[in-house]
């Protein structure tokens, strides 16, 4: 079993989701998210990296999990997710975490079997994969979901190793 930790990146709310993993059954450790203030970019970016260290700190995982930037019409919060991204990633390579990235709809298909699913249902299915008693907060649930997405994409060997990974480079 290894432990992975979900990054939804966000410039206003940022989920993060933690679970325990052997690649094919997942227990659910804990989740939340971030909400993000401060006033300038800097301000907010720095409110990332330190609770992701935090949270990476207090959780040990092994390995980190986040989800790709896409351009859809706006540039400018493209650009905003990028940089939110880059705060959460740093946090994950100064704890020399062993980083994936996956995209949105590669995510999707992981837990739902559709890459055009909908938030609800992404919800729904990380109720019913972790055995959660609620419907989780969809920034938790997008997180945690991402943390499936990758068990799912890399290999657990029996001592507990992730191969096909090295610390703190992506995957």
């Amino acid at each position: 079993m290894i432990r992975i930790i979900g990054i939804d990146p966000g410039s206003r709310i940022t989920g993060y989701g933690v679970l325990d993993t052997d690649g094919f059954r997942h227990k659910y450790v804990t989740s939340g998210f971030i909400k993000i203030n401060g006033e300038s970019l800097g301000d907010k970016l720095g409110v990332i990296f330190t609770e992701v260290s935090q949270i990476v700190d207090t959780w040990k995982p092994e390995s980190m999990a986040i989800e790709q930037v896409f351009v859809n019409r706006n540039v400018d919060s493209a650009l905003k997710l990028g940089q939110a991204r880059g705060a959460a990633i740093c946090a994950g390579v100064q704890a020399e975490l062993q980083i994936g990235e996956y995209t949105p709809r590669t995510i999707k298909k992981a837990v739902v079997g559709s890459g055009s699913a909908e938030k609800q249902q992404i919800q729904q299915m990380i109720q019913l994969l972790l055995g959660l008693d609620e419907l989780p907060q969809s920034d938790e649930a997008d997180a945690l979901a991402i943390a499936v997405c990758h068990a799912h994409h890399i290999k657990v060997r029996s001592s507990g190793v992730v191969s096909g990974t090295r610390r703190g480079r992506w995957v």
